[in-house]
């Protein structure tokens, strides 16, 4: 289990598998709710995940495999790719300083 302070956070992966563009679209949007707080976000395929990712967002369904690429990072699933709680979740850690842990 990995823990960051969300004042910490300075690079968001978000990890794809199918490559169908919906990933990529998410990446977008949290890349302009995060600019603000000088966060970098990204898209790269779940077995690509770079070792400087501090947290990574993919499908449930992907965690097990995002966290072979990455076991230091931060891996939080989501069900649904428009209005999950967990970008939320993310924005609010960064903004006001909580805690992120998978």
């Amino acid at each position: 289990m990995s823990t960051i302070e969300g004042k910490e956070v300075k690079k968001v992966i978000i990890a794809c598998d199918a490559g169908m563009g919906s990933s990529v679209m998410v990446a977008s949007q949290l890349a302009k709710r995060l600019k603000p707080y000088s966060v970098k976000v990204e898209h790269t395929p779940v077995n690509e995940i770079p070792g400087d990712a501090q947290v990574v967002l993919c499908q449930s369904t992907l965690v097990k495999r995002a966290r072979k690429a990455n076991a230091s990072a931060v891996i939080l699933g989501f069900q649904s790719f428009l209005g999950d709680p967990v970008f939320d979740q993310v924005e609010t850690a960064i903004r006001d300083g909580g805690s992120l842990a998978d």
